[in-house]
């Protein structure tokens, strides 16, 4: 399986295009953070069970989804997507 790595100032630059290339083409994308590290992206497929199993075997994800829902919500950092 190919990854792509790009720059954070790629992501930056156009990010519903960046997300629309990853999700089209079905391929894990890594961002390289400037200081911080790796982060991975990936599609996921309408089929994917990963949020659900998530939600019935993960206490923690089930607090952090309480949290997420119960807290403001801020504008995306890129100026939104």
């Amino acid at each position: 399986m190919d990854t792509k790595v790009i720059p954070l100032s790629d992501l930056q630059a156009d990010p519903e295009g960046v997300l629309r290339r990853c999700y089209d083409s079905g391929l894990p994308l890594v961002v390289a953070l400037p200081d911080r590290g790796l982060i991975s992206i990936r599609p996921v497929e309408e089929d994917d069970d990963l949020v659900n199993q998530l939600i019935e075997h993960n206490p923690a994800f089930r607090e952090l989804l309480a949290r997420s829902a119960a807290s403001p919500r801020e504008p995306f950092p890129f100026g939104g997507l």
